[in-house]
Order: C-alpha cells, then sequence, then structure tokens
C-alpha cells in the first residue's frame, strides 16, 4: 500500500530501463491522452447530444488501475501525460490519482502532467493540483459572452469558469485556452478572446470542429476554416509564424499587437498527422492509436489477467505497430453521418 496515496501497489513494474515506441512510420509515441470518465457537467452543441447515455460506472477502470496503466507507458518512454474527458474533475476521487502520478515528474520520469477541463471545477482544485506538480493546463473555452456561453454548453455557468481561469493563475498554472471556431457563433468574437487570454498571459488556440459523434446539428452549418480565420485576422493583426511548440499539433504565430501566442489546430484543412507523437486511452481501457481511426486495442484485459505488467506491456507494443499514417475526417453534405460514430467525450480530446 502506497503511504502516501493508500493506493495498492501490487503490480510488478516494468523495468526502468525505457525501449522507446516507435510507430511503423518512424514516429516516436511519447504523449499520452487518457479519458478518466466520458461524463461531463456541460453539454456544448459541437460535443455532444443534449440527452448523453454515458458508461456504467461499473465499466470504468478504477484509479488504480489507471494509475498502472499511465505508469506502464510512462516506463515505455511517454513524456507527457494528459487526462481528459468528459470533464476529469468530475471524476470522484480523481485528485487522488493526479496526486499519485504526479510522483512520476518529481522523480524526473514524466517531462509533464497536465490536464484538460472546461474549468467549472477549477476553483475547488487549482491548488492542490498545484501541489500535484501540475503546472499547465488547457481550458476549454469558447466565448466571453455569458449567454452565448450557456447556450453553446447548455448547462454551463460562465462566472464559474471565469472564477477557476482566477484561481488556476493565482495558483501559479500556466493557461493554454482552447476555442472551437465556430461559423456563425464566434468567428467575430476570436480578436477579443485573444486579447482576453493574452492579457493575462495565457495562449489561445483556435480548432477546428472535428465530425466526431451524432450530435443535433449539421457540422457543416458550424464548419470554420482556419485558413479562412486566419486570412481574417491578417486583416487586423501582424502574425508571425514561429517554432514554438508544447507536444500536441498546435502550429503557433505569435501577435504583434499583443505580444501572446495564437495557435491554430486543423485537422480537417492541414491535418498533422506526420509529427503524429500521440495515443489516446478511453476511460474503460481501449487504446485508440489515432483520434480520427476506429481501430483500438483492449488493454483492460491484460491489465486484469495478471499483477505482472507483462501481458499488458505487449499489448501496448502490438498496438502501436499498428498506429496508423493519419486520419481521414471529412465534413461536407454529402456526409451526413459523423467520420468516427464514437463521441470526443468517450476517446478523450
Amino acid at each position: 500500500m502506497n503511504s502516501v496515496t493508500g493506493f495498492p501497489t501490487t503490480a510488478s513494474p516494468l523495468s526502468e530501463v525505457r525501449s522507446p515506441m516507435i510507430d511503423p512510420f518512424g514516429r516516436a509515441v511519447t504523449y499520452l491522452r487518457v479519458s478518466v470518465t466520458d461524463r461531463c457537467d456541460f453539454r456544448c452543441t459541437y460535443c455532444m447530444s443534449e440527452h448523453m447515455t454515458f458508461l456504467p460506472k461499473k465499466d470504468l477502470l478504477t484509479l488504480e488501475e489507471l494509475d498502472r496503466l499511465c505508469s506502464a507507458f510512462i516506463a515505455k518512454g511517454v513524456r507527457k501525460l494528459r487526462l481528459t474527458g468528459g470533464e476529469p474533475l468530475v471524476r470522484k476521487n480523481i485528485m487522488h490519482l493526479i496526486g499519485n502520478l504526479g510522483r512520476h515528474v518529481e522523480a524526473g520520469r514524466l517531462d509533464e502532467l497536465t490536464l484538460t477541463t472546461n474549468g467549472s471545477q477549477l476553483a475547488a482544485h487549482a491548488a492542490e493540483l498545484y501541489d500535484c506538480g501540475v503546472r499547465r493546463i488547457n481550458v476549454s473555452l469558447d466565448t466571453l459572452d455569458a449567454e452565448k456561453f450557456r447556450q453553446i454548453t447548455r448547462w454551463g455557468d460562465f462566472s464559474k469558469v471565469m472564477a477557476g481561469i482566477d484561481a488556476a493563475l493565482t495558483a501559479g498554472i500556466k493557461i493554454k485556452l482552447n476555442a472551437v471556431a465556430l461559423k456563425d457563433f464566434n468567428e467575430h468574437e476570436i480578436p477579443e478572446l485573444m486579447r482576453f487570454a493574452h492579457a493575462r498571459g495565457m495562449d489561445l488556440t483556435v480548432i477546428e470542429t472535428m465530425p466526431m459523434g451524432e450530435i443535433e446539428e449539421d457540422r457543416t452549418d458550424r464548419y470554420l476554416p482556419l485558413s479562412d480565420l486566419r486570412a481574417s485576422l491578417e486583416e487586423r493583426f501582424t502574425l508571425t509564424d514561429i517554432p514554438f511548440k508544447t507536444g500536441g499539433p498546435a502550429r503557433y504565430v505569435e501577435v504583434k499587437e499583443t505580444g501572446g501566442r495564437l495557435g491554430f489546430i486543423t485537422p480537417m484543412t492541414h491535418n498533422f498527422c506526420e509529427s503524429c507523437n500521440r495515443v489516446r486511452i478511453t476511460c474503460t481501457g481501449t487504446l485508440y492509436m489515432c483520434l480520427g481511426q476506429d481501430d483500438a486495442a483492449d488493454l483492460r484485459t491484460p491489465l486484469r489477467a495478471s499483477d505482472s505488467d507483462a501481458l499488458l506491456s505487449q499489448a501496448i507494443d502490438d498496438a502501436i505497430l499498428r498506429k496508423p499514417k493519419g486520419h481521414d475526417f471529412i465534413i461536407d453534405r454529402d456526409r451526413k453521418r459523423p467520420a468516427v460514430a464514437r463521441h470526443m467525450s468517450v476517446t478523450g480530446g
């Protein structure tokens, strides 16, 4: 039993000698995103249906199993670990898991432990997140208009998100805001969002909507190519491409007028697959080697089959050898169904 976290330590750990996970295209897999829950306290219109059916809690990996799974990937060369959801901070006792994973940062086995959140629970957890070794987070925020925020999230409380952002900044956590660019909703607000972020020392990244999961609206009506958005911004701002990277797929520019960074994530107009270093695990232990493909590997079975991590390690190796070159996202009116049937909240962003 771990004296700090209270988690049992029955699994036999992998060797500390790292063997990089290399996919068939020579890319090293060093970045793991783990969905700790498919549940969320928002119902963003481009992400979820309003009346979602979530997984039974009995189907989810336990926090102990999530810790063991993440630790196995870290032993195999993962240097960046991001916890996602759904909304990760709504998972019961999630801070116990985050605190336990922080030991890898403290020991130098992990460069970064971070999470993506909607900000609704940040005010209550920001200080503890910092104490656990979290130094940077992503907060999803598509508008600064409280009424429109309620409209796009259906259930969200804008004031709670603002309080959460303030609490995280006060705790010393750096924030990158993520905004999904949506035609006829927030395309004209991006300059305001950018000024808001940069005035507080935060980066802003804009993201194209992705065709994942059935929702109530036609994504074609909301899809905004970021090439068009950038062209519009360049009429008012001086954008200079820079080589800055955070380990994810964003391409960054520096905005001369604000002194801050703006990122573009373009899965539709210019996919980022050639340098992909990421894999994703769902809260049920399913490994997706690509966000935009259906091929997956079951890690829950080998995880539960033995106290040794040997079977788990072999399952991971076999899956990495099936990692595809890239995704095939398409949004147009001839393809009414999403490119991938599962919702983003299942895979974990």
